[in-house]
């Protein structure tokens, strides 16, 4: 009997990739920038996912909707330049060995559902080993910010499929996925505490060499 038609939607930023440099750099630009002082790293970290306007509407919440639109001006300016100047964010080991498995499963389907904009994102797709893998791609330009279920929807209806997992490295991507009534597979090597994750994840995975096993026997077909 042929499984169902499933998505696997990824998060970027600290799922895919490690771009907690650039993220940091650009968030110490922006600041500087604006005058203001930078939060710890730890607290800067702990927003990756959500768009940029509700990022810094949590680190910064004394500043007003203009003061946060000219900080996420800079950060977009300043993360430009360092996609430019500086080497491109690593893929996670494994990453790429796991994404040519479930390309090659007759009933999966890959998408990305990232905080990242579409500029941003395209940047990471041009990377021949990602390119031309995903059947959907949705970014913080088109949707409220996660953890809201639209990106995943979206998703959902674009791929076709008849179910899915969001797999991710925040407690917005696990709030997010399961909102929408997908399975949730949180990753320990992104961003979030893997304490917080277990909370809200169904299942969690340490490396990329777990993924595959975990995302077919979330419905018991192993």
């Amino acid at each position: 009997m042929s499984r169902p038609r499933t998505l696997v939607l990824f998060d970027v930023d600290g799922t895919l990739i490690d771009s907690q440099s650039h993220i940091l750099g650009a968030m110490e630009f922006a600041f500087k920038a604006r005058g203001l002082l930078l939060p710890p790293a730890s607290e800067i970290l702990a927003i990756v996912g959500l768009s940029l306007s509700e990022a810094f509407a949590q680190l910064c919440p004394e500043t007003d909707a203009q003061e946060r639109g000219l900080l996420v001006e800079a950060y977009k300016e300043s993360f430009a330049s360092l996609r430019q100047s500086a080497s491109a964010a690593p893929l996670y080991p494994g990453a790429l060995e796991c994404l040519e498995i479930l390309k090659d499963l007759d009933d999966i389907v890959l998408g990305i559902a990232t905080g990242m904009s579409r500029r941003g994102l395209s940047h990471v797709l041009s990377n021949p080993d990602l390119a031309g893998r995903f059947v959907t791609t949705q970014v913080a330009d088109d949707h409220p910010s996660k953890p809201h279920p639209s990106m995943v929807l979206q998703a959902m209806a674009e791929s076709g499929a008849a179910r899915g997992v969001m797999i991710g490295d925040t407690t917005f991507d696990m709030q997010m996925g399961r909102a929408a009534g997908l399975k949730t597979i949180g990753v320990t090597w992104g961003y979030h505490a893997e304490e917080a994750l277990r909370g809200q994840a169904d299942r969690m995975v340490d490396h990329y060499g777990q993924l595959v096993p975990e995302v077919q026997n979330l419905w018991g077909e192993i």
